[in-house]
């Protein structure tokens, strides 16, 4: 009888999969899981409750955690799956010689684990985090990661909260015209939609994210070069990357977002951080193999320029690994937040960057990463 798979989700940054129905990875969670099962292999999927903001070592301990309450009954193989930041959690994961957790030893998982799959990572790190340092940045990423949960309940912004959000960062670059008056109103108007349950755990969680915001700094490109320099990859790991990119902001993708108001407006939002993110230094752009290379020319017909992202991380930042696909997408399609919502359940999207993605294109990258998750490979 062949051992049981232990396949984790790990989110990324400002994670939210302890706030009920608002899940992550729901979409993700369920295909894979489906994928999985149609082969016979016998896998747990779980998905990961990390502190939102905290420092990666932190995030990669909540991991250990995890994988320590639901691998322990067996040595079956292990998988790590991780989206943006989560990708550099499982990275430390399995980095040999690490320490995350005084209370729980990680060699014994750390060797049992087979395949690191990134999505979405920024490997080499993000301008935008260099932004998200500042004042402004850091109250800006409080309400984003507020309007991320409020729209996955309820499917949209409240139009009033949009155009004010809208006029907020068609100001942005000068901050004339900031007050914290207006990020207070937009605040208050968003959870008073909330039950008082759920509107106490969003409280908590936006909390977690102002009280330790100590993963940013590590996330800017010179904090994840010291990160490079002190991870290292383990023998026998199988290490494999999805890599995204998106259109840049342009007429087409305004119409291609479509012109209801709400689509117009948060695609503003999109073109804000897609600003921020395109400002990526040359000499930290990585080095590719010829054949990392060769997918990303094979994937988008030439390689990415140095301003090529996402909206929230550089696409030649992603590369880490064997590129199992690249695909045109923005940062959240490939977790399944994009624009679909007669598909039940229904996607729903809130970053509108007019990229096209839709459930084939979602179906068919998930199931390059169950390809590569069950590959098979020698014995150790």
């Amino acid at each position: 009888m062949s051992a049981k798979h232990h396949v984790y989700l790990v989110p990324g940054f400002f994670g939210f999969t302890n706030l009920g129905e608002l899940l992550y990875f729901g979409h993700a969670y369920e295909f894979l899981k489906k994928d999985l099962a149609r082969r016979g292999v016998d896998a747990e999927v779980v998905t990961i409750v990390s502190h939102p903001t905290a420092s990666i070592r932190q995030r990669t301990a909540d991991l250990l955690k995890a994988v320590h309450e639901t691998a322990s009954g067996d040595d079956g193989p292990i998988h790590l799956v991780g989206h943006s930041t989560g990708g550099l959690d499982a990275r430390l994961f399995v980095s040999p010689g690490a320490q995350v957790s005084e209370s729980l030893e990680l060699e014994p998982f750390a060797r049992r684990v087979r395949t690191v799959v990134t999505l979405s990572a920024p490997h080499a790190g993000t301008p935008l985090a260099t932004f998200f340092l500042g004042l402004f940045g850091q109250q800006l990423l409080k309400l984003l990661s507020l309007f991320t949960m409020y729209v996955l309940r309820f499917g949209r912004l409240p139009l009033s909260v949009v155009f004010r959000f809208g006029h907020l960062m068609a100001r942005a670059d000068d901050q004339l015209g900031w007050k914290a008056t207006l990020l207070d109103q937009l605040f208050d108007q968003l959870l008073g939609d909330f039950s008082s349950e759920r509107r106490d755990a969003v409280t908590k969680f936006l909390w977690d994210v102002g009280r330790d915001t100590s993963l940013i700094p590590q996330l800017t490109p010179e904090g994840i070069d010291l990160f490079n320099g002190g991870t290292h990859d383990r023998p026998g790991v199988r290490y494999g990357s999805v890599v995204t990119q998106a259109r840049p902001p342009s007429l087409r993708t305004r119409l291609a977002a479509g012109m209801d108001p709400y689509a117009q407006l948060t695609h503003t939002i999109y073109a804000f951080v897609y600003g921020q993110t395109q400002r990526m230094p040359l000499t930290q752009l990585p080095l590719h193999t010829p054949a990392q290379t060769a997918a990303l020319v094979q994937a988008y017909g030439a390689m990415p320029g140095p301003t090529a992202c996402d909206g929230i991380v550089p696409t030649r930042s992603q590369v880490y690994g064997r590129v199992l696909t690249a695909v045109r997408a923005d940062h959240l399609d490939a977790i399944g937040h994009f624009d679909q919502p007669a598909h039940q359940p229904p996607h729903v999207d809130w970053l509108i960057s007019g990229s096209g993605f839709r459930r084939p294109q979602f179906e068919a990258m998930w199931k390059t990463v169950g390809d590569f998750l069950m590959e098979e490979e020698p014995p150790r």
